[in-house]
């Protein structure tokens, strides 16, 4: 099952895609339940109710404004830094060397304001006054269904609703400057999510691939398999003593290829177009402005 919350006649509604990806068809719902986009519909399941049922007839997806499947998140998104073999070689020369060793054992978890979350094709503003190193970062995001503390790696799968597409944007000399991760992370626009989430009964978030191009160049390309820490692992460490609630977003880290271990580092600049793609879920494109 795909779900996508998305405007068509000038309101926000959430609906069942079609698995050719053509056309979406809305649940019935009331214009408050429809605000949290498909929050709502992951808190019901979890509660053990049904589906909502739908109303009308499907409409083309290209004639609709997609919208993050998760417009705005209750918390903040959990991410994961460096955790794919090639990105984390890719850093060992750069400002995150003295990362190297922790990561080894446990993972960098940082976490992104619920209110930099975007569609999966709206413009990221480049804050210029803020900002002169721009990154992009491709990953797969994992939806959690029941949540839980404590949980373990062996029933972490079963607590996974499905998954969407982000790009961590990230401003890097202030990742830098403030010797931690969120600020560098939580600029306005600097979530793009989408196109909507695919259930976990179709898709195995375990074996798929994801891709980053950058004005139509190919810079990142890596099987989810590489991951240092798989998504069981970051199940259980993010729910060590912490509630994960239905709905959560866990950001599970990006492919080597970032503009920042390009030597020279190739920044993002206001007029650049990039799209991310994850084998069997789609793709989202931002222009940068």
């Amino acid at each position: 099952m795909r779900i996508a919350t998305y405007i068509a006649d000038n309101r926000r509604q959430v609906g069942i895609v079609s698995a050719d990806g053509q056309t979406i068809n809305a649940f019935q719902l009331s214009a408050d339940e429809a605000r949290r986009g498909a929050l709502g519909i992951i808190e019901r399941l979890a509660a053990g109710e049904r589906l909502p049922e739908t109303v009308g007839q499907p409409v083309a997806v290209a004639g609709v404004t997609l919208e993050a499947p998760i417009p705005l998140p209750r918390r903040n998104v959990w991410c994961v830094g460096r955790n794919y073999h090639a990105h984390a070689r890719e850093l060992q020369t750069s400002v995150f060397k003295d990362n190297a060793a922790k990561t080894d054992e446990w993972p960098i978890v940082f976490t992104k304001v619920p209110e930099c979350v975007v569609g999966p094709h709206a413009d990221v503003r480049v804050p210029t006054e803020v900002s002169s190193q721009i990154d992009y970062e491709a990953e797969l995001a994992v939806i959690i269904a029941k949540g839980g503390k404590n949980i373990r790696r062996e029933q972490a799968l079963a607590h996974v609703f499905g998954y969407t597409v982000v790009n961590d944007v990230t401003a890097r000399d202030v990742q830098m400057r403030h010797g931690q991760w969120d600020m560098g992370k939580s600029f306005d626009t600097f979530c793009p999510m989408g196109p909507w989430i695919v259930t976990a009964d179709e898709l195995d978030g375990t074996q798929t691939r994801v891709r980053c191009w950058v004005n139509g160049e190919l810079r990142q390309d890596g099987p989810v398999a590489n991951m240092i820490f798989d998504i069981p692992s970051l199940i259980e460490t993010i729910s060590r003593g912490i509630t994960l609630y239905p709905g959560d977003i866990i950001a599970t880290g990006t492919p080597a290829g970032v503009g920042m271990g390009m030597k020279p580092a190739q920044y993002l600049q206001a007029g650049d177009v990039v799209r991310v793609e994850i084998d069997g879920l789609g793709s989202i494109e931002n222009h940068f402005v």
